[in-house]
């Protein structure tokens, strides 16, 4: 029993010094979807969302991530400066910014979209959170004043912070019925599917400098 006794500490010290020595696990890399209905999911199951979808497209690629879902269905640049701080949680890595499709459907001056949106990006970059800004256009019957000042917002920003532009959020699903709800605006599953396999090197490219300047 008194040898029991005397191994008893030293197997503890053991076991202390292993976990001392042993290489910490690291955290995954932290992305948050900041948007409106087309991030958030709307008319999709709980699965087949964008965030989800590309979470596990990166996760199949290697890359150890969580993608948070931070979208709101119907809201504008101006609801999404006003919840941004308590929407992104410290030791997020990374923004995907998704805003303004709900501006431009509902006729929101261009000017106004464009100055939520560079607040958002001012925030995160004291925040030091890197951004992938997501692009949207306008519809053609807004008339081209509109949809020349709408469509410039995205492309004025990204050179003004230097962050990494995605042209257009919807890209291969806007216009095509077969990739679209029945609502001829959102994504459906197979809508998704394409939307993150089309984003998806943009995204893995962001990861790569934000880890390169960790």
């Amino acid at each position: 029993m008194a040898f029991k006794h005397t191994l008893a500490p030293v197997f503890i010290l053991f076991l202390g010094i292993c976990g001392a020595i042993s290489p910490a696990r690291a955290e995954p890399f932290k992305i948050v979807g900041f948007g409106d209905s087309l991030m958030a999911g709307f008319g999709l199951g709980l699965d087949e969302g964008f965030t989800q979808k590309l979470e596990a497209a990166l996760r199949a690629k290697g890359h150890d991530v969580t993608v948070a879902n931070a979208g709101v269905s119907g809201d504008t640049s101006s609801g999404g400066l006003s919840r941004l701080d308590w929407s992104v949680p410290d030791g997020t890595q990374l923004v995907i910014l998704e805003l303004g499709a709900n501006d431009m459907l509902r006729g929101v001056s261009p000017a106004i979209t464009q100055n939520n949106l560079d607040a958002m990006l001012a925030k995160l970059k004291q925040r030091k959170i890197a951004v992938l800004l997501a692009g949207m256009r306008a519809a053609p019957n807004l008339g081209a004043d509109y949809q020349s000042g709408f469509d410039a917002i995205f492309p004025k920003l990204a050179e003004k912070y230097g962050v990494p532009l995605y042209p257009f959020f919807l890209d291969g699903v806007a216009g095509e019925a077969a990739f679209q709800l029945e609502d001829g605006l959102h994504p459906n599953a197979k809508g998704i599917d394409r939307m993150v396999e089309r984003i998806l090197p943009d995204v893995e490219k962001a990861i790569a400098v934000v880890k390169g300047n960790s």
